[in-house]
Order: structure tokens, then C-alpha cells, then sequence
């Protein structure tokens, strides 16, 4: 993953654009909930995500939006490799590594994201 600091500031002064900067932070903060709620904050998070993904096209939120998007469907098959590997007693060890990987990619994008930094895989 490479950080881009390569981002005009006419960007930033998009009334639009911090709109959907806050949209982000959303998606981040639902994310974050999910870890107390069962995972239905992430699936609200990724409503979200895919009905205003095209509103960021071309924009360097686009990143933070497939970050997000990556986070949840990889989560996603992690959790399933974890429940089918309780047959094998590795549920736990699946899981514990699923939640810090997630945490961290949950507040990596938002600390770059607060930072006005877009990321690039």
C-alpha cells in the first residue's frame, strides 16, 4: 500500500467533497460499532458505501470507499473460514486475527482519512 500526498487543496476546499468526506468518517465509525453490535453496523456501513460510492469517482475519497469496501468483504470470507474451522478447534485463533486485522484497517484508513490522505493499493 503506498499513502498519496498528492492531493490539491482546490479538493479540500469542495463543499461536496467534505460532504462525502463525513460520509467516510461514517462508514469508518460504523465499522468501529459493528465490533459491539454483531457485525450490523457493518452491513449498515456498507450500504452506505455502495449507494455513494459514484458520488467519490475520480476523487481521492474513491480510495478510503474500496478501502472500506476490501475491510468488509475479506472480513467477511475470514469469518467464514473461522466458523467452519471450530470443526477443527481454530475458530478462536481465526477470529482473534480477523479482529485485530480489521481494527487495524478500521482505524488506519480513518487516521489517513482525518488526514486528508488518500490510499493507494
Amino acid at each position: 500500500m503506498i499513502i498519496n500526498d498528492d492531493v490539491s487543496d482546490s479538493e479540500f476546499l469542495d463543499p461536496s467533497l467534505a460532504e462525502r468526506k463525513n460520509l467516510a468518517f461514517l462508514v469508518y465509525i460504523l465499522q468501529g460499532f459493528g465490533f459491539l453490535t454483531g457485525g450490523l453496523t457493518w452491513i449498515a456501513a456498507m450500504m452506505v458505501n455502495y449507494i455513494k460510492r459514484d458520488s467519490v469517482r475520480g476523487t481521492w475519497l474513491e480510495t478510503h470507499f474500496r478501502w472500506q469496501l476490501n475491510t468488509f468483504w475479506y472480513g467477511l470470507l475470514w469469518w467464514i473460514v473461522g466458523l467452519i474451522s471450530w470443526l477443527l478447534l481454530l475458530g478462536w485463533l481465526v477470529w482473534g486475527i480477523l479482529t485485530l486485522w480489521a481494527i487495524y484497517r478500521v482505524v488506519k484508513g480513518a487516521l489517513l482519512l482525518n488526514d486528508n490522505r488518500s490510499i493507494i493499493f
